[in-house]
């Protein structure tokens, strides 16, 4: 019996020590390493620091995980094991005439910062007070894939799903934006398609033509807006300022969503005529702002909600003319008190309010040379600049000139920024080189806060066809060049 017992004790010896012995030559059991997290040299401080505070010495993780990072410039198809950590952009000064970073690798972006003038801003950190940059011709709030550094972190470990995703997963999810998410508003200038517009429709038969170069871009944006000051009539012909009832196809080639009606020539061809052309715009799903069958109509503030971004937009006459007062067609008036409450009311309700004005004109424009007076914000009547300043101080975010028939500058000013005059999107004036460009405004909103506004310059020829304009960057430094 004694020597049953000690073989069993041998045979249980020997097993504890084949048992452990297992342990201890395979790092199993008692013997366990636990997993160790490797940091990568391609990790910034900042992310090496955030990372630490996940995987404390609390954690104990049964396998090794290798952490890295990497940058690229286009949106990578994202693994499982991959997280995007930051979305940077290019940005320069409000009023740099830049507009393009261009690079062969996205080394170069980081490598030559310090002797560029653009600096990467994280995406979130974006707002209308910087210029976002494009690089390679991609810009980003129009893309979302591109013109963009994408920084990515990468997980390694061969139990990433059971150790690692329920650790990082939370800490690393960030919504960035994208284009159902992203509201998109072109604001463009004085369109008057009429005089010398009819007679070249006379001759070719289709209003598109004019929109042809123009239609794509224009249409692109979720809401697009024009300054209308011609009424369609019967009566248009080559010298008046009446438009034959063919050139809605202009507007709605160029997914015309808003009209601003504060102009003074849109009477011109008689009541009947106003009246009907509001109901072609009504009848084309149209908005109309800033004017009306009667004056009631023409004070209704127009509100744009889309893309969790609620706007308020308000258009008034101040000018030479073309206001309702009364139960017949017309602009807004301009009245202080009117002003002062709907921006009031606007903002207490959370909006985002962006306020038109036609304003008196500046007319020293008529030269067949290049003329830059009218590049300062300075009218034939008035004090533009101090008007267009108080509906700033008023609480509006955006102030927009929309009678100049030729662009003129711009600036920030307390909280919000002013573009004094867009200039000519459609019409006849091809005899002056001022009045041939305009400027369209490309507002981006994100949860209601504006991102950018890109200033995109066009121009029209002897056909009177718009296009974005190529190479404006002389003409974005000549109008920074004239602000206040």
């Amino acid at each position: 019996m004694k020597k049953v017992i000690c073989s069993l004790c041998l045979f249980a010896v020997i097993g504890a020590g084949v048992f452990f012995g297992i342990q201890f030559f395979t790092k199993t059991g008692i013997f366990k390493i636990p997993g160790v997290v490797y940091y990568d040299e391609s990790l910034s401080e900042e992310e090496t620091n955030k990372l630490k505070t996940i995987f404390t010495e609390d954690v104990v993780l049964d396998k090794d995980v290798t952490i890295s990072s990497y940058n690229t410039l286009n949106r990578p198809e994202i693994k499982e094991n991959e997280y995007i950590y930051n979305i940077y952009v290019p940005v320069v000064d409000f009023y740099s005439s830049e507009t393009n970073v261009a690079v062969e690798n996205v080394d170069e972006l980081f490598n030559n910062c310090a002797e560029c003038s653009y600096k990467l801003i994280d995406i979130d950190d974006l707002d209308f007070k910087q210029k976002l940059l494009s690089i390679n011709d991609k810009y980003y709030l129009d893309d979302f894939d591109t013109g963009a550094v994408f920084h990515v972190v990468k997980f390694e470990s061969e139990k990433f799903d059971e150790e690692i995703k329920p650790l990082v997963n939370e800490a690393f999810a960030r919504e960035y934006p994208t284009k159902d998410k992203v509201l998109t508003f072109a604001q463009t200038g004085v369109t008057a398609m009429s005089r010398g517009m009819n007679q070249k429709l006379y001759e070719i038969g289709d209003a598109t033509f004019f929109a042809a170069n123009i239609k794509d871009y224009l249409s692109s944006f979720d809401i697009t807006h024009t300054s209308n000051e011609s009424s369609f009539s019967d009566f248009a012909n080559a010298r008046n300022i009446c438009s034959d009832g063919r050139f809605i196809n202009t507007l709605t080639a160029i997914g015309l969503d808003v009209v601003e009606l504060t102009g003074n020539h849109n009477v011109d061809c008689g009541i009947d005529s106003a009246n009907n052309t509001i109901d072609i715009y009504n009848n084309n799903g149209i908005k109309i702002v800033g004017g009306g069958k009667n004056a009631t109509e023409a004070a209704v503030p127009l509100n744009l909600s889309e893309k969790n971004t609620n706007i308020t937009m308000l258009a008034y006459n101040q000018s030479t003319g073309g206001a309702t007062t009364g139960d017949y067609p017309g602009a807004n008036q301009y009245y202080e008190e009117n002003a002062s409450s709907e921006i009031f009311a606007a903002k207490a309700r959370g909006d985002f309010v962006i306020v038109d004005i036609q304003y008196y004109e500046c007319s020293f424009y008529v030269s067949d040379e290049e003329e830059t007076f009218c590049d300062f914000a300075g009218s034939s009547a008035g004090d533009q600049i101090g008007f267009f300043r108080h509906l700033i101080d008023l609480g509006a975010d955006v102030v927009v000139g929309t009678s100049a028939h030729q662009p003129q500058t711009y600036e920030l000013y307390g909280n919000g920024a002013i573009y004094y005059g867009l200039g000519n999107l459609f019409f006849d004036q091809v005899w002056w080189p001022g009045t041939t460009r305009s400027l369209i405004l490309s507002h981006y909103f994100y949860n209601g806060k504006l991102l950018q506004t890109q200033v995109v310059p066009t121009v029209y020829d002897a056909n009177m066809q718009t296009r974005v304009m190529e190479n404006p960057g002389w003409f974005l430094e000549r109008l920074k060049s004239e602000r206040p």
